[in-house]
């Protein structure tokens, strides 16, 4: 797991940078979004990780103003992942290494697509709230 954050400053600086809208919208990749949402679900449930992590997508499309793109379904799919994700690891297992551990397994954004098809994971109605997979079951 070297190779990728040395130490829990490094992960704040991503959540804070996020959340206060001075990352770039180019410099926010998936692996970025795996860091915030293993930051929320540290001390937190899916239905109490899930509204915060929203309203920092929501916050940083518009600050942006980037239209359109908010995704229900794959905000939510995104935290049960990494939730069980983490779920599986030893409870001793700190910040910095759950944080690496969860980017080591769950870099790969075309995931998703093992569950959902493109179709319906780009619909309206995914956009606007969660749907459930159709392609393989969570």
């Amino acid at each position: 797991m070297d190779g990728y954050y040395k130490n829990e400053l490094e992960l704040e600086a991503i959540v804070r940078g996020f959340e206060s809208c001075t990352t770039a919208e180019t410099d926010f990749p998936h692996q970025s979004h795996l860091v915030v949402a293993t930051w929320y679900l540290n001390n937190a449930t899916v239905p109490e990780a899930l509204p915060k992590m929203r309203a920092s997508i929501l916050h940083f499309l518009e600050h942006y103003g980037i239209e359109g793109k908010y995704n229900a379904t794959i905000t939510l799919f995104w935290i049960i992942i990494v939730e069980r994700f983490l779920r599986g690891l030893d409870a001793n297992v700190s910040l910095l290494e759950r944080t690496n551990a969860v980017v080591e397994s769950l870099n790969d954004s075309r995931l998703m697509f093992e569950y959902y098809s493109k179709e319906l994971l780009w619909s309206p109605e995914a956009m606007r709230e969660w749907v459930d997979p159709d392609r393989k079951q969570l």
